[in-house]
């Protein structure tokens, strides 16, 4: 990891008052921006070519003459080959003599690789760089490990095929879509056999995906992804703070359970199998009677970080939960930086950050303002990683 002596140094040559607001211009690159402009930061966005008219063209940042933005929400764009040449050495360093508070999201960590994020990037990041590897399912101490640390609810582990006994999820990692997973579900043994047949027969699946497959209890009930914001700076209110709630369109499931249970059958008996691919999220909101239930699954998860990877998550994380029929949580994933789905928060913000803040308040724009207040209480060092 590289130290954090050298992450303060690099900040030290910051003008601050010039601070600029950069992420890789995907995942959550939008609500960044877009919060990021609505707290007056010039934002930048780091693409690949080929991948960069969203940012660079549709939703570039056009001001008046005093500088207010009056469309769009990207200022400037550095567009690189691949997304992962933002570790080359003369990328980092135009980042940070920009004055470049870099935001991290998963596409970030997935295009470039952990061990490099951690190790070569020298750039100020917000939020938790040594948190990031605990996304990465079967390391040592990822998120199941803090979750079980943290005496946190999440679905069963199922050991072995062989042992699976009613209905269970296999998370592996998709043969062709190299960033998405290949979940598939059995409710026993033979099943297994029968639909990890197929997918590998498909192309889905690679032939050895058991090495790094995570089976577990499928929890039957509605997904809610818990936007959460834990602020070091903050004094007077509570540092936890509940912003927002998205849940998951997944291709092809959707369209496959959109469909009469009969043709859905038929479609299995053809072989075609439902993938869980996300391509896009919508809000939601919970009955006020879980949201005691919500905040103390955060406090714990906090607690945990701060114990195991100090100085604990910073800013936003994201806690993926399952609700069962006696309104029991169960965590199944978890993300210690923005979330996937927290660009539904854009320019309306949610319900629960809006009556928090008596404003429309999205993850991206929290995270700016937190920016804001580092940079004028000058405690920076404590957002940065």
């Amino acid at each position: 990891m590289i130290s954090r002596d050298e992450i303060l140094a690099n900040l030290e040559r910051y003008d601050l008052k010039k601070a600029k607001i950069g992420v890789v211009g995907s995942h959550s690159g939008l609500d960044t921006c877009d919060g990021a402009t609505s707290e007056g930061f010039h934002t930048v966005a780091i693409c690949q070519d080929g991948r960069e008219k969203t940012f660079n063209n549709y939703f570039r940042t056009q001001r008046d003459a005093s500088g207010k933005a009056y469309r769009g929400c990207v200022d400037e764009t550095i567009i690189l080959p691949k997304f992962a040449n933002i570790l080359d050495a003369n990328v980092q360093e135009k980042l940070i003599n920009d004055n470049i508070l870099f935001v991290p999201n998963r596409s970030f960590v997935s295009y470039c690789g952990i061990d490099r994020v951690e190790n070569d990037f020298k750039v100020p990041m917000v939020g938790s760089r040594n948190l990031l590897r605990s996304e990465e399912r079967g390391d040592e101490r990822d998120y199941y490990w803090i979750l079980e640390k943290a005496n946190l609810p999440a679905p069963k582990k199922v050991e072995r095929p062989e042992d699976i006994d009613g209905l269970t999820i296999i998370k592996v990692h998709h043969k062709q879509k190299k960033l998405e997973r290949g979940f598939f579900t059995a409710k026993d043994y033979d099943q297994f056999v029968e639909k990890s047949t197929e997918l590998i027969k498909t192309g889905v699946l690679e032939e050895n995906f058991l090495e790094s497959a995570r089976m577990e209890q499928y929890i039957i009930g509605p997904v809610f992804n818990l936007d959460f914001f834990y602020s070091p700076l903050e004094e007077k209110g509570e540092k936890l703070e509940l912003l927002g709630i998205d849940w998951r369109f997944e291709s092809s499931l959707d369209g496959y359970c959109r469909l009469p249970g009969k043709q859905q059958v038929e479609l299995e008996n053809d072989g075609i199998l439902p993938e869980y691919t996300v391509c896009g999220h919508n809000a939601a909101t919970l009955r006020e009677s879980l949201l005691d239930k919500a905040f103390a699954l955060a406090e714990k998860y906090v607690a945990a970080t701060k114990k195991y990877y100090a100085p604990g998550i910073i800013g936003p994380f994201c806690l993926q939960t399952c609700v069962d029929k006696d309104l029991n949580f169960y965590i199944y994933d978890v993300a210690p930086r923005i979330g996937g789905g927290t660009n539904i928060h854009m320019a309306v913000g949610h319900p629960y950050g809006n009556a928090l803040y008596r404003q429309e308040m999205s993850t991206g724009r929290r995270l700016a303002m937190e920016i804001r207040r580092g940079i004028e209480e000058e405690r920076m060092d404590e957002l940065v990683s």
